[in-house]
């Protein structure tokens, strides 16, 4: 058995560009951009300059030496984006229409000795997608691009986060696998423990080139080393001797370490390995995956959506995964594992893969496995209505049969869903009429999808689409039973809205905010930078975007005077929203039990909802996620005290702030798995800090429990409700009125900074209340980054950002506007006709 890659040497034709080196793997856009053929489709307008080429056939080309020493040479294509001929040495070897899958051809007899060429030609996207179109009819979508008529990420052809960047390319490895005898087609290992004893069924089939009988082994080990010998007594080695193309290897562990998600334990991996060799013991093929011993389903009693894991009931603190940049080449193995860095740092323990992007690389699943991620798999149809008919419904099958092979044996993956939003779509969206009874997908998600998973990953839930209620006749949005998304709030509504909904599980939901301001001054020449200036405007994907930016401003916020201001106030309001979001939802355990924040990652510059920003900048929304997120979290909440429900929102006139009805109550919510002694004095103040009342709060929370506190009608009944709050010790705080509504008085404060070899320390002291006090150090260095962001004060405390950054920074300009800024700021100047901090 041998592997050569082929991806040296490669070039580039297409229009009127020709013989331009190629990476491979790669894209045509990227080589475009190294070769300077183009400008860099991220910065300013320049993405709006690059629909050509979408629509342009290109040509990938090499010339590489073969030598024939084996009875099959296969040419193993990993992905090819998307629609293409490939030709070796000037005879066709087959063609391909789908990114999302790997194709193989038998290649010997067409290689020579010595020099061989190998062309690949590209179809235009656009023409495929639009050929296939026409023959078809029509189906609605999300946008006005053909993206469902083709097998290609979809979001290559824009989406409200994402630029039109319409890509062609080699954009996974290439090579020639030369092999004889038998090579191994499939491994596919099914993992379960029950009782104490892990199991794990290895199913193997087999290609052949000759009907020698061959002998399979499949060994288990820990980390590298051979098990305990009560272990091999267990059965950690099977072998079989095989002259078909089939075989099942069993192996079992008594006791074995679990593998469990984040905060709840170890997520422990073992080592599978199986190999193929002939009669006289050479090895053919070899496959080697860490698995891990662990139990998944999902709890659907009385219409919940709750995801047990070793059978513990897991409340989900999810984000929503897109590709982490258009062009898939740039994304590393170290670039994923700083997002997923990020991401634990967030406390969130699930990544939803959505299903307008990729089904992504062995790393990504494999950082996962080792972080204790749990992962949520879309199948990838989104936001439109997809033809069943030919040559799709055999693309489907052949790259969801590959899939669901490729990704069984990774313990973190626990779901499969069958599309983003399509039911929903279908319902809501106006599709029937346009539809006029064609076929648009369901078959796919209630038919296909569930049979394939059902026979090759039968240990693992599947769930029609997202959202989805569980039942076909039901809404299928409905928020009492199932999977629900909430974009109204975004779309028409103010945040506090959040709060009218009693879901069971909320696998959509966000708000707007453009990213860090180095990453706005590295991508943008606007001079001055405008919520509108041209640059900005580019990087707004979002219909309605900055009119929905400034009602949300409008409802909560003083007014922006400028940039400076509209770029803080945007970023305060989306943490804000989100975090009410995270922590309504929270409180409301056991009846909801799921919380997936629309989105953790940009693939560009642009305004979004993202935490981290295209540049992998933390947005002020990453701290305040980090805090709701918190395996321990108090949180107010009004309360009724009646039982709660499910369901969703009472009427609520559109644009207007919901106020909930009831009193506030503290919620203790304890994800951990020990119980939680809660113990803090919660006080009405006034906003010099004076205490109005007070009183004292013991209970011990249970694992997995949210608990509610009443509190004592002089806490939170105020006497003046624009200038009083509920503080707890070091813990949440509500305000009665609004932000823009407050008599906010004029910041004052002292600040201490100090430095060392490794960070800056700033120590703001407040001498009167100061609200949300946020630290910008990328204004000063573009690597600088603080540790907390949007932390309010009451007169006499404290609290120190501690800062990392390549290079020192001004302690003045660290503790002036437009670095820290803080609400009362802004309320202020407004007052008084000029800025306190500057």
């Amino acid at each position: 058995m041998s592997y050569r890659p082929l991806h040296d040497g490669w070039t580039l034709s297409g229009g009127d560009v020709s013989e331009l080196p190629a990476s491979v793997p790669g894209c045509v856009h990227t080589d475009l951009l190294a070769a300077g053929r183009i400008e860099d489709p991220y910065l300013d307008e320049n993405e709006t300059k690059l629909s050509w080429i979408g629509r342009t056939e290109w040509t990938y080309s090499t010339t590489f030496a073969a030598t024939l020493d084996t009875p099959r040479i296969d040419l193993v294509c990993a992905g090819l984006d998307t629609v293409a001929g490939i030709e070796l040495n000037g005879q066709e070897v087959g063609r391909t229409a789908n990114m999302h899958r790997s194709y193989r051809f038998d290649v010997r007899s067409l290689l020579r000795a010595g020099d061989n060429t190998l062309k690949i030609k590209f179809d235009s996207p656009y023409a495929y997608a639009e050929e296939q179109q026409r023959r078809l009819g029509s189906r609605p979508n999300a946008y006005d691009e053909p993206f469902n008529f083709i097998r290609k990420q979809a979001c290559n052809f824009g989406w409200d986060w994402g630029p039109t960047l319409v890509t062609s390319g080699i954009w996974q490895p290439i090579g020639l696998h030369g092999w004889s005898v038998a090579r191994l087609a499939e491994v596919r290992p099914q993992v379960t423990v029950s009782d104490g004893t892990g199991r794990v069924e290895v199913r193997v089939r087999l290609k052949r080139a000759a009907e020698d009988p061959v002998t399979i082994t499949a060994a288990l080990t820990s980390g590298g080393k051979p098990m305990q010998t009560r272990w091999e007594i267990a059965g950690h080695r099977a072998t079989a001797t095989v002259d078909g193309i089939e075989a099942l290897l069993i192996l079992s562990v008594d006791d074995p370490a679990l593998w469990w998600p984040r905060g709840y334990g170890s997520p422990a991996l073992y080592d599978l390995t199986v190999t193929v060799a002939s009669a006289d013991g050479d090895t053919l093929d070899t496959w080697s995956r860490r698995i891990g011993f662990r139990d998944v389903r999902v709890d659907h009693t009385d219409d919940a959506f709750t995801v047990v894991v070793n059978d513990v009931p897991v409340f989900v603190k999810g984000v929503n995964w897109i590709p982490d940049d258009v062009f898939d080449n740039r994304v590393t193995r170290s670039r994923l594992a700083a997002r997923f860095r990020q991401a634990a740092d967030a406390n969130v323990n699930y990544l939803r893969v959505w299903g307008g992007g990729r089904y992504e690389s062995s790393d990504f699943y494999d950082l996962a496995d080792e972080m204790g991620f749990l992962v949520g798999q879309d199948f990838l149809f989104a936001c439109a209505a997809y033809p069943e008919e030919e040559p799709f419904a055999a693309e489907v099958e052949a790259e969801a049969r590959e899939h669901v092979v490729r990704l069984s044996s990774h313990p973190s993956l626990v779901l499969w869903t069958g599309n983003n939003e399509n039911l929903w779509g279908h319902e809501d969206w106006d599709w029937k009429p346009a539809l006029a009874g064609r076929s648009w997908g369901l078959g796919y998600y209630v038919e296909l999808l569930p049979r394939i998973v059902a026979e090759l990953d039968p240990t693992r839930p599947y769930w029609p689409g997202s959202p989805y209620s569980g039942d076909l006749a039901r809404h299928p949005n409905d928020p009492s039973s199932g999977t629900t998304h909430i974009w109204d709030v975004w779309n028409t509504d103010d945040y506090t809205k959040y709060a009218a909904y009693r879901p069971r599980f909320v696998a959509e939901f966000g708000f707007q905010a453009p990213p860090a301001y180095a990453t706005l001054r590295r991508a943008l020449s606007d001079r001055p930078l405008a919520p509108d200036s041209p640059g900005m405007a580019a990087h707004q994907k979002a219909a309605g975007g900055d009119r929905k930016l400034a009602r949300g401003l409008a409802n909560h916020l003083p007014a922006a005077r400028d940039f400076d201001d509209w770029h803080y106030l945007t970023q305060l309001n989306q943490a804000r929203a989100v975090a009410f979001g995270i922590e309504h939802f929270r409180a409301l355990r056991p009846l909801c039990m799921g919380s997936i924040m629309w989105q953790l990652n940009d693939c560009w510059p642009v305004t979004s909802w993202a935490a981290v920003d295209g540049d992998g900048r933390k947005k002020p929304l990453w701290y305040a996620m980090r805090d709701a997120y918190a395996d321990r979290l108090l949180t107010l909440q009004p309360r009724t005290g009646a039982p709660l429900t499910p369901g969703g929102p009472p009427p609520v006139p559109v644009g207007e702030v919901f106020t909930p009805p009831g009193a506030p109550a503290l919620v203790a919510v304890n994800d951990g798995r020990e119980p939680w002694p809660v113990r803090t004095t919660v006080t009405r103040r006034n906003l010099a800090g004076d205490i109005l009342a007070s009183a004292a709060v013991e209970v011990t929370v249970a694992p997995g429990a949210a608990t509610t506190i009443p509190l004592p009608a002089d806490v939170t009944t105020p006497g003046d409700p624009t200038t009083e709050l509920i503080a707890t010790d070091g813990g949440p705080l509500w305000f009665f009125a609004l932000d823009k509504d407050v008599p906010w008085p004029a910041p004052s404060f002292t600040t201490e900074v100090s430095a060392d070899e490794s960070s800056t320390k700033v120590t703001v002291t407040a001498e009167s209340l100061l609200r949300s006090l946020t630290l910008y150090p990328d204004r000063l260095d573009p690597t600088a980054e603080t540790d907390r962001a949007g932390v309010t004060l009451l007169p006499g405390e404290s609290v120190t950002f501690t800062v990392h950054s390549t290079q020192p920074l001004d302690p003045a300009a660290l503790t002036t506007r437009p670095v820290l800024r803080c609400v009362n700021d802004i309320a202020a100047a407004d007052l008084a006709g000029g800025s306190s901090l500057g």
